[in-house]
Parts: C-alpha cells; structure tokens; sequence
C-alpha cells in the first residue's frame, strides 16, 4: 500500500472509528490491558458507549469523547486523543471525569453506587512537563503521608512525544508505536516484534482502503488545519494590539518626560 494512503490511527476520528469497531474489540481490549490493571473478569463484557456527554442543565457544555465504554464491573473508561496540548487541557480532563462521575447518579442514588471513572489521555506533546515517563497514572494521592485516598477517578497519560527510540519491552511501547506511527515502515517494525499489534496492522491496512473512512478522516485533518489556522489569526491579532498598545504607552511615557524636562 501507498504510504499517502495509510491512515494515522492518531487522527483522533481514526483512532475512535478503528477501536470504537466492535468488530475490532480484541486490539481494543488488548491496548486496555497495557494500560490499565484491572481484574482479567473486568474485559470480559466491554461495552461501547455513546461518546457524548450528558448535560445537566441547560447551557452546560456537551463534550464530545473520543472512546467510551463500560466493563463488566461497571468501570467507566474514556480513552481520548489531543494532539495539540492547549493551555486549558488539565480543565477539560478533570471536567470529563468529574462529569462521567456525576452522570452516574439519579436523585435518590447513594454515593457509594458510583462506578470508578479511568481516563486514558493520548498526546502527541508534552503534557507532564516534570517526568520523562511516557505512561503516567494519577489519583488522588496524598504526597506526604503516601497514602492514595482512592482511585475513583484514575487518569493515565499516554505522551507520544516520549516514546524512546528503542523498544523497552512492554506491550504498552508496542501499542504507542502503533497509534504514532506515521508510515508503514514504522508499523512493520512493531508488527514483526509483537504478534497482537501484527493483526492491527493488518486491519489497519484493509481499514485505510475504506473510502467513507478515509473521507472522515481527510475531513478531521481538514477542520484541524482550520482550527490552527483560526488559532494563529487570533495570535496574531493579539500581538498586532499588544505592539499598539505597548507603542502607545512608550509615546506616553516620553511625552511626559519632556514635560518634566521643561
């Protein structure tokens, strides 16, 4: 296959319409398991949910995720892809699992009815400025005793950015370099050294022949240029009225010298 034609699997539309595919639930599972420990029982029923979040009044915001689903124990899980790091991207983060957490409780229900909450946020930048780590889970942990309070809400991070060249042996690093990679070249690598990621290369290669996905895809990439575009403009614009406004007191500033000077 032409290397124009392989479809990224972090195009977040690719990477929700390739592992969101019930036919695909083995990667989708066996990508869970590098990632997450949970009980092997727990991946035995995974179900798929709708991506959109429930509002609570009107007004609330309607978030969009890319991957969400549910196991056999109830767990929520959210996997989503931001290639882009934005200055608000910890907000958002907290906000959707604070969101999934809430969405679960009806009037009278008890506290203790609540099902733990896991979000998996991909990145191709750098979201934890302090740690070379490319995996990293969060909970609410408590630094001086060392003592984690609970996992009710578990955010992991996935920092494609950080990858090491080398492999270092996991699973995890396989499947990283497969949502990462960027040409066949790279898949072929990891497929020849993991078996499981072998078969979603495979799939992968049938998946980016598929006319209606690659429309989607070319479509995201599209409105992701436009987004960076309108992103640069606004940049721009305020740093076009910065300069003004900085020249503008400069001016100021020397007209009240040469007042003083008189």
């Amino acid at each position: 296959m032409n290397e124009k034609k392989l479809l990224r699997v972090k195009n977040d539309a690719v990477f929700k319409m390739f592992f969101a595919d019930e036919r695909n639930e083995e990667f989708l599972i066996s990508f869970l398991k590098s990632v997450l420990k949970l009980p092997d029982d727990d991946y035995n029923e995974i179900l798929i949910a709708d991506p959109h979040l429930l509002r609570d009044f009107n007004g609330d915001k309607l978030g969009i995720i890319d991957v969400k689903l549910r196991t056999k124990s109830g767990k929520v899980i959210h996997i989503e892809i931001q290639l882009q790091i934005t200055p608000e991207i910890h907000g958002r983060i907290i906000f959707y699992g604070a969101k999934l957490l809430t969405e679960q409780l009806g009037d009278s229900d008890k506290y203790s009815k609540v099902n733990q909450v896991i979000s998996i946020i991909i990145t191709n930048e750098t979201l934890v400025k302090k740690s070379q780590r490319y995996h990293h889970r969060f909970t609410f942990y408590d630094f001086d005793a060392k003592i984690e309070l609970n996992n009710i809400i578990e955010i992991h991070t996935l920092e494609l950015s950080k990858l090491p060249e080398q492999a270092d042996g996991t699973i995890l690093y396989d499947w990283a370099k497969f949502i990462d990679a960027e040409s066949e070249e790279e898949l072929k690598m990891v497929a020849d050294r993991n078996p499981e990621v072998q078969k979603a290369v495979v799939k992968l290669m049938e998946f980016s022949a598929d006319e209606k996905a690659r429309y989607i895809a070319d479509l995201r990439q599209k409105e992701q240029r436009d987004i960076r575009m309108w992103e640069d403009y606004g940049r721009e614009q305020e740093r076009e009225i910065w300069q003004k406004v900085v020249a503008e007191k400069d001016a100021e500033i020397e007209r009240l010298r040469a007042l003083a000077e008189k």
